[in-house]
């Protein structure tokens, strides 16, 4: 029976274990978007992970728009996260770099006033927050065909920079509503050309993007994060099943270390829509390892992989509490930050701060047992 402490091989990298550190937006770099270096401490910190995907990270400036994130688009941006990177690999794990393109989810204020890109002109619902405060998400314009070569580029510029840094391999985040999902999905995707409309055509740019990074890289070393359950962030598919399994076998023809799916385990509801399972129809159409993530806990984990139904787990807030978070769940101890209504999860203030505190400061096992001796 295949468990949470079991090594496996995804792509080209051997992770000592199934625990995977999920991408964590924390906000701890520039105003520039320039890493800094409390991040190499907080990575370091929770290398015992069986991998480590970092926090989203932008490829360009036309795609972050979230303040204090890293890039990974220049040339200062890739030498700050050299040392990081380099800290993670001196206390033993592995990192993979998450490229992020945000779409129409970026404001304008994060581009000299530029408007920002989607595939279609659909405005995105609630606000986002600004070095100048909470705006209200802007009408996007959509991304002419002629300009997807230069987005290409600009994921290639990144992936290039992701290996110059040292990373171990990049993950494409096609989830969540930003930039690629804004493609996928027919709610926010009503275009008449050759990416929009049928479910092929929408899929399209997240093969090309796929195929660049893959180019650089090399199969075994690229990745990619989908979320195909309901609503996210005014994101929304009318077919999800079809949608997703066409999306997972196009990744799969193409060759990819591993898929990694947003999926809460219990699958209840996210507002008032029923959001059922696409990871089993997804799971027999691939030969790539499945991670899933989302709200999963030690119990869920267990039974997920011990039925089959992915072969790794990718947790998020409970390494942020717990940065030695295998070493206790090994041993049964128990965790920082955990309440059964998960009102305990609630550290929002600190965890987009740009300071230590909720950040460095969670203690590892060794040392709550010295403060409690």
């Amino acid at each position: 029976m295949t468990t949470l402490f079991d090594s496996i091989k995804v792509g080209a990298i051997d992770a000592p274990n199934r625990m995977f550190m999920a991408p964590l937006t924390r906000c701890r770099s520039t105003m520039p978007h320039v890493p800094t270096p409390i991040m190499g401490e907080y990575y370091s910190q929770r290398a015992s992970a069986g991998l480590i995907i970092s926090e989203a990270t932008g490829i360009s400036q036309q795609g972050l728009g979230t303040p204090f994130a890293p890039g990974i688009w220049n040339d200062e941006q890739t030498e700050a996260w050299k040392p990081i990177v380099e800290q993670v690999h001196e206390a033993g794990g592995k990192i993979m770099c998450q490229l992020w393109h945000m779409g129409r989810l970026v404001h304008s204020d994060f581009m000299n006033g530029d408007q920002p890109v989607s595939a279609s002109n659909i405005q995105a619902p609630g606000q986002i927050r600004t070095y100048q405060g909470k705006k209200e998400y802007e009408v996007p314009r959509p991304l002419a065909v002629s300009e997807i070569p230069s987005l290409l580029d600009d994921y290639t510029n990144a992936a290039e920079n992701a290996k110059k840094a040292g990373f171990d391999g990049v993950q494409l985040h096609s989830a969540n509503g930003y930039l690629i999902d804004q493609f996928i999905r027919s709610g926010t995707n009503v275009r008449e050309d050759e990416y929009g409309g049928s479910i092929e055509n929408r899929i399209r740019l997240l093969g090309e993007v796929t195929q660049r990074l893959v180019d650089v890289w090399g199969n075994d070393y690229v990745a990619v994060r989908l979320s195909p359950n309901g609503d996210s962030q005014g994101a929304d598919d009318a077919t999800p099943v079809e949608t997703f399994t066409a999306a997972a076998k196009l990744l799969d023809d193409i060759g990819i270390a591993f898929l990694e799916l947003r999926e809460p385990p219990n699958f209840g509801t996210y507002g008032s829509t029923e959001v059922p399972p696409v990871s089993p129809d997804i799971r027999p159409l691939i030969k790539t390892p499945l991670v899933l993530n989302s709200d999963y806990d030690i119990d869920r984990a267990k039974e997920a992989l011990a039925a089959g139904h992915c072969d790794a787990i990718s947790f998020g807030r409970p390494f942020i509490t717990n940065p030695d978070l295998p070493a206790r769940l090994a041993s049964g101890a128990e965790l920082n930050g955990v309440a059964e209504d998960k009102s305990a999860w609630d550290f929002t203030p600190t965890w987009y701060s740009q300071g230590p505190e909720g950040y460095i400061d969670y203690p590892a096992m060794n040392e709550q047992e010295k403060a409690t001796a």
